[in-house]
């Protein structure tokens, strides 16, 4: 095989016409022209520095020719507004170099989903006039490679009337629908140059919490899509730990492929493309790039098929992960706007998480910082601020993650959906949250709120154990968000656990009565929750508490464990779990009362070891426990 650098040679010498000067080149733009643009790392620089230097040299060569890209992450010197008379910008996807053009009104933003971009080219309904892209160097048969951006470059391409190519040899050589053949391609402008890199913003705590709290709801064997930015870096970095994960993603990012070079990712659990990471860009380091190049396990599609929401729906066990600006507290969100300022687009976003939404045991997480501008600003409002594209719709999001937790959004009414949201925003924007939701009649008028760090659910405090009869927990903090739960808990109850735990034959569990359950003052009340299932679907099996007598520096406890799981050692398992919680408060024990006949409550606070006196009065056993050191459960 002939060394590629060569072959450039040979097929200049066979088509000199297509290795034209620029100047002949450029003079095909004429006005009113579509002027078509790589996207993103893909960008041919020295392309679009020489068509600017053309336009300098010739001012009056062509005006309002519009200039159509995805986003830039290089120059863009066409939005300056001295070019205003040649230059109309266009975008499908708003960059930073292009923002302040945009939103100043001199230049335009066309709202899309990407999957759709090639179709309206082929449609004539955007239609490309002259088309600049960037290629690997041809190989021995005349096929040159788009290389790391495929998304709407090809179909940009086949519909150009022009089509002009910087060959640089920098540009990978990527496997899939990556390719052009020299007989299209009008003009080559042989330009060697490095690749834009993409450099995200450093790693953040804030940024691992999110991913670590997203890390817990993939599960081997699922195909992930992931966005671009610190927090789905974040995301990536704690994937680590995973088996047999498949890509069908936008874009393919560094973090990707470090969990491809680990083994973590080989796609051999998927549905559609199994062995293959399937992707339609890359933005990334050099390395990235190296290991693209000529990568069979690697297969770049056009973007109306990775971001096409039927495909992805056919993908079992799809995750997409994308993240937002703002989101309110009904569930809908905005990744594209904030507020009347236009950010940067609707991308694949809204393709991806519908096509999840709809996939076989699929899932959508939506990730967010729960504030801006130096914690000045909640990302989580009350309502979208007027002008806010709605990017995702409350029907298509599932999980909401935050450094602060994880909500679950289906099958939830607006109040239940305000109330998680809520829960894990940031705890200084909480009692605003409260109060917002209260005069909007999106919560209970009533309901009640505990601010400050009193307030904070202590997340540290969740923890795991299984019973004696071989039953697997997860004992967690009580939050206000539990109010549903724990109702469906209390109902469940036959009439008879209701009474031995309340002493009282009253049987409803109103909401004002239920917000002494759920609204905890975790320095002064803990309640421990016994759960099984997971996050999108739990169940209250138990449920212990204590409140601390702060006369004597003891806690009156009482726990209650559902009719079909008593006798398998959960209300044991409980006790001993708030018994490690109280002497970590410095507490000296325990009061209670029991039933006189509820001998099964008595022989569990019996079997704790604990130096106990019994009175009777009343009808209920009035017991005093003190903690003993060497017969405390450890935990």
């Amino acid at each position: 095989m002939e060394d590629n650098a060569q072959l450039l040679d040979i097929w200049r010498q066979r088509y000199p016409q297509k290795f034209a000067p620029e100047k002949t080149i450029f003079s095909n733009i004429h006005r009113g022209d579509s002027i078509f643009i790589a996207s993103a790392c893909a960008e041919p620089q020295h392309l679009v520095h020489a068509m600017i230097r053309y336009v300098k040299e010739n001012p009056k060569a062509f005006f309002d020719a519009e200039v159509l890209h995805i986003r830039t992450l290089g120059v863009a010197p066409y939005a300056d507004e001295k070019f205003k008379s040649n230059f109309r910008h266009n975008s499908f996807f708003i960059g930073d170099s292009t923002r302040g053009a945009v939103n100043k009104g001199l230049a335009d933003y066309t709202p899309v989903n990407l999957s759709q971009v090639p179709g309206l080219f082929r449609r004539g309904l955007e239609h490309v006039d002259v088309a600049l892209l960037q290629t690997s160097l041809p190989d021995e048969h005349g096929y040159l490679s788009v290389g790391v951006s495929v998304d709407i470059v090809k179909a940009a391409a086949e519909t150009a009337r022009v089509l002009v190519v910087q060959v640089n040899r920098h540009m990978p050589r990527v496997h899939g629908d990556t390719f052009l053949h020299i007989d299209d391609i009008d003009f080559l402008v042989p330009y060697d140059e490095p690749l834009l890199e993409y450099y995200p913003a450093a790693d953040t705590e804030i940024a691992q919490r999110i991913g670590n709290y997203v890390a817990r709801l993939v599960e081997d064997g699922d195909t992930i899509q992931v966005g671009y930015g610190t927090i789905p870096n974040a995301v990536l970095s704690n994937l680590q730990g995973k088996k047999h994960l498949g890509i069908h993603t936008e874009l393919i990012s560094d973090g990707i492929v470090e969990l491809m070079k680990q083994g973590v990712v080989d796609n051999s659990r998927k549905t559609v493309n199994r062995g293959k990471t399937v992707a339609t860009f890359c933005m990334g380091k050099h390395s990235t790039y190296e290991f693209l190049h000529d990568n069979p396990s690697i297969d770049f599609r056009a973007i109306d098929y990775t971001n096409n929401p039927l495909l992805i729906a056919r993908q079992d066990n799809m995750v997409a992960i994308n993240s937002a600006l703002e989101i309110d507290l009904s569930g809908q969100s905005t990744a594209e706007s904030i507020g009347k300022t236009f950010y940067s687009g609707i991308g694949g976003q809204a393709d991806f998480m519908r096509g999840a939404a709809l996939a076989r045991n699929g899932k959508t997480i939506l990730t967010i910082q729960s504030t801006a501008a130096c914690d000045v600003v909640s990302r989580i409002v009350p309502f979208l601020k007027e002008g806010a594209g709605a990017t995702v719709l409350r029907g298509d999001i599932q999980y909401v993650v935050t450094e602060w937790g994880i909500a679950y959004l289906p099958g939830k009414n607006v109040r239940e959906r305000a109330m998680d949201l809520i829960a894990i925003a940031h705890p200084k924007f909480r009692p605003w949250l409260i109060e917002e939701a209260r005069k909007n009649g999106l919560i209970y008028k009533d309901q009640a709120f505990i601010p400050g760090e009193r307030g904070i659910y202590p997340e540290e405090l969740e923890t795991y154990r299984t019973t004696r009869a071989g039953v697997n927990l997860l004992f967690r903090p009580v939050k206000i968000s539990d109010e549903p739960i724990v109702k469906d808990f209390f109902y469940s109850l036959s009439d008879n656990s209701m009474y031995r735990r309340f002493i009282s034959y009253r049987k409803d569990m109103p909401h004002e009565r239920l917000q002494d359950f759920v609204v905890i003052d975790y320095t002064n009340k803990m309640e421990i929750l016994a759960v099984l299932g997971e996050e999108d679907k739990e169940e209250i099996v138990g449920l212990g508490q204590y409140e601390i007598e702060k006369d004597n520096h003891m806690a009156e406890v009482a726990f209650a464990v559902s009719d079909k799981h008593q006798n398998k050692g959960i209300g044991q398992e409980l006790l001993g779990y708030l018994t490690y919680l109280a002497r970590r408060q410095g507490l000296l024990g325990f009061t209670a009362e029991v039933l006189l006949e509820n001998r099964p409550m008595l022989h569990v606070f019996e079997k704790m070891g604990f130096d106990m006196e019994k009175r009777v009065g009343s009808g209920v056993y009035e017991l005093k426990m003190m903690f003993r050191v060497q017969t405390d459960p450890a935990f």
